[in-house]
């Protein structure tokens, strides 16, 4: 209103549309505010003893407005209440003939006293406490089980309420920020309670977890909501890597596709490793790169050709052999590994000969230790045709000397099925992988039907492309996703997981982080490769553990020092309920997913 000269009035129509509600219906036990229908409970009795941060999990029940109103009041008038109530009580005990009635009179007169005592010795401040709890929703079933829920809550918490009937209108006021407490509300709720009681019971911080920047990840087991940023630094955090683990069906995959969306929406680069073709559609739906690197045409990723990799001093995996720390010295490592996954039967003597093969192809090819890779295109560098045709020259070479024994001829028939026979589709030709999106699938599912060193030597030829994509540009964030891990294990050779692991290791220093998902624990903590597959779990500060059993279980509680309930956490293997590690935060979450990404997610994955 404003008061003019004349003595007139006008109206605020602006603020007068804000304040005044859309619309209210007060009826016995509910109210309709607006759209929304409401009810309003009130507490009218509180447990003896409560724990810390005992008000949390009431004042955190999703779908509810919760008011609490705290009145300090003088302590001499307590004590003489309380003294009086004791000495009632201490009476109804002696002349109680009912054991039941004589045991609560008894625990009502300790009670008394320890209260008295701790006001009385420690000057604790006493007041009188009055809790409503708003249910509020506009569906008329989403109202109901909210309703259901805050009963369940307050009852769980040893507490007993009550529906403010004939009352809904005043204690809506009482609720509301903009209004007073109510006497009648007052006269049916006031309880009496100490400050430390009412203090205590808010743990700061306990309910749910805020970084103040990145996204809704999931609510926590008080329904409090847990925003996390992957890429914040500081304390425990160290970097964006992740660990998750589940037995098949408990939602491993949308939650994959949860974090990978909420990622992509950020700014992150997206690189799937897909063996079950279950993100093409999501690739798809963001109009990303989908590729068949399981010998599709446009999916060819090259051997041998060299990547450049970035050099980690701290790495003692890369070391000088004195032929200086050029790139393709550094790549013949991971050639040594590739060999030893799709050979597995080769001898030293024969790797050694293999790779001075190798230098001399590369040597042909004017590629020299020295050589700057990233002058060089897709079509300057061998193929494994290439390299069978030499060893067959240097094997008829042999022949011509009458060589007793010649490892040149038995290497070209060894390497004769990836250079002319049936493995030829995957690794035999030019790299053709092109990308110029920010989701990229590289999808595998054509190898399921391999043997397991083909897919393994795959898997690994395809992290060393993902590694130069996450390495090139330090100032661009890119997640990598291994789904099926552990298609990367292979317990003959462990150096795959080494290659893996220092990958874990360095990806923070290029603002790059990898997701190891696996069905199963056990598969990295064989004993032949627990060094590096137990590191694999390890270094994620990031962790998401979901239902499993057996030795899965066992092994779990062992490598994360579980307690009993985190235990029993997972062996409900609940859907969509996981133990999230962020750092040495623990958290049960509830990963509540929005709608409007199971549009992009697709049917993949399963039910």
């Amino acid at each position: 209103m404003k008061k003019l000269q004349n003595n007139q009035t006008t109206t605020n129509n602006a603020l007068l549309n804000i304040i005044t509600p859309i619309g209210l219906e007060i009826k016995r036990n509910s109210l309709i505010i607006g759209e929304n229908t409401g009810r309003i409970y009130g507490i009218v009795k509180y447990p003896q003893k409560v724990d810390y941060g005992w008000l949390a999990k009431i004042t955190n029940i999703p779908g509810t407005v919760v008011s609490i109103t705290f009145v300090p009041i003088d302590n001499g008038e307590f004590i003489s209440g309380v003294s009086k109530s004791i000495i009632q009580n201490r009476s109804a005990a002696e002349t109680a003939k009912d054991p039941l009635v004589r045991q609560r009179a008894e625990r009502a007169a300790v009670d008394g006293e320890k209260i008295m005592l701790q006001i009385d010795r420690e000057g604790e401040t006493v007041g009188t406490m009055i809790i409503s709890i708003m249910a509020i929703a506009r569906e008329e079933s989403n109202f109901q089980k909210i309703c259901r829920k805050t009963e369940s809550v307050i009852a769980t918490n040893k507490c007993k309420t009550r529906i403010m009937a004939n009352l809904q209108e005043q204690a809506f006021k009482t609720t509301s920020p903009y209004y007073t407490l109510d006497e009648s509300i007052g006269e049916v709720l006031k309880r009496v309670i100490p400050m430390s009681s009412f203090v205590g019971g808010f743990p700061f911080s306990s309910s749910g977890y805020n970084d103040g920047t990145g996204y809704y990840f999931g609510r926590d087991n008080t329904g409090g909501l847990v925003v996390l940023d992957l890429w914040k630094r500081g304390n425990d955090r160290t970097n964006t890597n992740f660990t998750i683990m589940g037995v098949a069906g408990v939602g491993k995959s949308t939650v994959v596709k949860h974090i990978a969306l909420s990622e992509y929406m950020k700014g992150t680069k997206i690189i799937f490793v897909d063996p079950e073709s279950e993100y093409k559609e999501l690739t798809k739906a963001l109009n990303g790169d989908w590729i068949n690197t399981g010998g599709g045409i446009n999916g060819k990723i090259n051997p041998l050709q060299i990547r450049p990799t970035p050099v980690d001093e701290e790495d003692p995996y890369y070391k000088d052999e004195g032929n200086g720390m050029g790139d393709m010295a550094i790549y013949m490592k991971n050639l040594e590994i590739f060999f030893s996954l799709y050979l597995p039967s080769l001898t030293d003597k024969q790797k050694a000969i293999l790779k001075n093969v190798l230098i001399e192809l590369y040597h042909s090819f004017n590629i020299t230790w020295d050589t700057d890779i990233n002058n060089l295109t897709n079509d300057d560098f061998p193929i494994f045709s290439d390299l069978h045709e030499l060893l067959k020259k240097k094997s008829d070479e042999e022949r011509n000397k009458k060589t007793p024994n010649n490892e040149y001829e038995e290497l070209a028939l060894l390497l004769q099925d990836i250079a002319l026979g049936s493995d030829a589709f995957l690794w035999n030709g030019k790299s053709s992988i092109k990308t110029n999106t920010r989701c990229i699938c590289l999808d595998t599912h054509d190898l399921q039907n391999t043997s397991d060193n083909i897919k393994r030597t795959q898997y690994f030829n395809i992290l060393t492309w993902c590694w130069q994509q996450m390495s090139k540009d330090r100032t661009e964030p890119v997640l990598l996703i291994c789904d099926e891990s552990y298609l990367m294990i292979d317990p003959n050779v462990p150096q795959s997981l080494v290659f893996l692991r220092n990958v874990e290791k360095r990806a923070r220093k290029y603002e790059a982080g990898i997701a190891i998902i696996s069905h199963s624990v056990v598969d990295f903590l064989d004993p032949k490769i627990k060094l590096y597959g137990q590191a694999l779990l390890d270094i994620p500060a990031y962790k998401i553990l979901m239902g499993c059993d057996g030795m899965n279980l066992i092994e779990t509680k062992k490598l994360y020092n579980l307690t009993d309930a985190e235990e029993q956490l997972l062996a409900q293997k609940k859907r969509g309920n996981a133990l999230v590690m962020i750092g040495s935060k623990r958290l049960h979450v509830n990963f509540q997913i929005p709608d409007y990404k199971f549009k992009f997610m697709g049917k993949a994955g399963g039910r």
